[in-house]
C-alpha cells in the first residue's frame, strides 16, 4: 500500500478552498465579469474562476458522481495504464492547460523559435496558479480546437476533443488520453515507450511548471505521493446541475518508484466530495499498480 501524505494534505485544506475564492474574484475581472446564461441560480465563484470554460452550457444532470482512474509505472513494465472505472469522456476543466502549454511549445518547436518573453508570462500563471486569463490567451495563440487537436494526434492522444469556440474547459478527454499526454511530457530516454514529438528542453518546461504549482492547489493525485510530484487540477462547477467535475493529473513518487496517474470525475455535489473522491481514486489505483 502507497504511502499517503494525510497530515501534510489534510492540514492545507482549508487554504485550498480559501484560495480558489480569491483566484476566483481575480477571475471577475479578467474576464470581464460573470457571464449570462440559463436562468438558473447564480454561479458560484469558483464556478467564475473557470467559466472561461462553458460553465453555463446546458448539461443532463448525472444521476451519481463517476470516476476514472488511470496509473502506468514510469519505471518498465507495462505500455498499458492499469484502469479503474469506464474510460469514458470527461470535461477536462482547467487540466487542459498542460495540453495547451504542450501544444504551443510544439507549434514554437515546429517555427523553428523559442518561447517568447510573454508567452513565458502567460504560461507561468497558468501552470502554477491555474490562471485563466493567461489561459484564454494561449488558447487563442494556438488556434483553439482545431490548434490542440493537431498537436495531440501527434502525441499520440486518440479520444480528446477540443471545447466549443472559447470554452477550452469543456474539452473532452479520458483518462488513457491524459496518461499518453503525460508520456509525452514525463517519459525518460532511457525507458522510452512513446516517441514524443515534444524535445528535451519543451519537456523539461512543462515538468518544472508542474512540480511548483501553488500550494493552494497541492492537493489531488499528489495526495499519494512523497514530496516528489508533478501536477495539475481542474475543477468546475456545472450551471446546469450545480455538480462539480473535478480531476487531477501528474507524476507521482511512491517508495521510490515513477507513476503517472491521471483522474477523472464529474457529479459531486461539492468540490469537497470531488477532491475527496480523486484522492481516494488515485491512492487506490496505485496501491493496485504496485501489486500487479
Amino acid at each position: 500500500m502507497p504511502h499517503v501524505k494525510s497530515t501534510s494534505r489534510r492540514s492545507g485544506r482549508a487554504g485550498v478552498y480559501a484560495g480558489v475564492l480569491l483566484a476566483s474574484v481575480t477571475a471577475l475581472f479578467s474576464l470581464g465579469g460573470p457571464q449570462t446564461g440559463p436562468a438558473v441560480a447564480a454561479p458560484s465563484l469558483s464556478e467564475q474562476a473557470h467559466a472561461t470554460a462553458g460553465a453555463n452550457a446546458a448539461v443532463e444532470r448525472p444521476s451519481k458522481a463517476r470516476v476514472t482512474a488511470a496509473v502506468l509505472s514510469l519505471d518498465g513494465g507495462s505500455r498499458k495504464p492499469l484502469l479503474q472505472g469506464e474510460d469514458a469522456p470527461y470535461d477536462t476543466a482547467s487540466i487542459v492547460k498542460v495540453d495547451i502549454l504542450a501544444t504551443l511549445l510544439l507549434q514554437a518547436q515546429d517555427a523553428g523559435r523559442h518561447f517568447t518573453a510573454q508567452e513565458r508570462a502567460l504560461a507561468e500563471p497558468m501552470i502554477r496558479n491555474s490562471d485563466n486569463a493567461a489561459t484564454n490567451a494561449l488558447w487563442r495563440e494556438i488556434g483553439g480546437a482545431p490548434g490542440l487537436e493537431a498537436a495531440n494526434k501527434r502525441m499520440g492522444l486518440t479520444s480528446t476533443k477540443g471545447g466549443p469556440g472559447t470554452k477550452w474547459g469543456l474539452t473532452q478527454t479520458t483518462a488513457s488520453d491524459q496518461i499518453r499526454l503525460l508520456l509525452s511530457v514525463f517519459d525518460s530516454a532511457a525507458t522510452s515507450r512513446t516517441d514524443s514529438p515534444l524535445n528535451e528542453d519543451s519537456r523539461a518546461y512543462i515538468r518544472t511548471l508542474m512540480t511548483r504549482v501553488a500550494s493552494d492547489q497541492a492537493w489531488g493525485v499528489s495526495a499519494v505521493s512523497g514530496p516528489d510530484y508533478a501536477l495539475k487540477n481542474g475543477w468546475l462547477q456545472r450551471t446546469a446541475s450545480g455538480l462539480w467535475d473535478v480531476n487531477s493529473v501528474g507524476r507521482v513518487t511512491v517508495d521510490g518508484h515513477r507513476y503517472l496517474v491521471a483522474v477523472l470525475s464529474d457529479g459531486s455535489v461539492s468540490m469537497s466530495d470531488g477532491v475527496s473522491a480523486v484522492e481516494r481514486a488515485a491512492t487506490q489505483a496505485v496501491a493496485a499498480t504496485t501489486r500487479t
